[in-house]
């Protein structure tokens, strides 16, 4: 599948003060998470552990490379996940109000 110009899918991991992780994909990553911050992503895990710290992301320009890398992301053990996270974001700080990645994704 080919991306409408200009748009781009993102994979991305939010996290809980406890770092429980969730891992998603979405064609809107500043509303999503968003929605994990106010509570109202209709996800149980998400509001189960309040999974509203974005730690990790990534962009794709299409749907089916983001979707895929989502799904690869899903199956590592938590170790390997967790490098991922620290190799860019070592203290897990919440990158959503990062003005450069708000000014990408609006």
């Amino acid at each position: 599948m080919i991306s409408r110009r200009g748009k781009y899918y993102y994979v991305y991991i939010v996290a809980s003060i406890n770092r429980v992780i969730y891992i998603g994909f979405t064609d809107c990553l500043w509303l999503r998470v968003k929605e994990h911050k106010e509570g109202k992503f209709d996800n149980a895990f998400s509001k189960r552990y309040k999974t509203n710290k974005l730690v990790y992301w990534e962009y794709y320009d299409n749907c089916n490379g983001a979707f895929q890398r989502e799904r690869q992301i899903k199956k590592w053990n938590r170790n390997k996940k967790v490098l991922l996270i620290e190799k860019n974001n070592p203290n897990w700080l919440d990158l959503y109000n990062d003005s450069m990645i708000l000014s990408s994704l609006k």
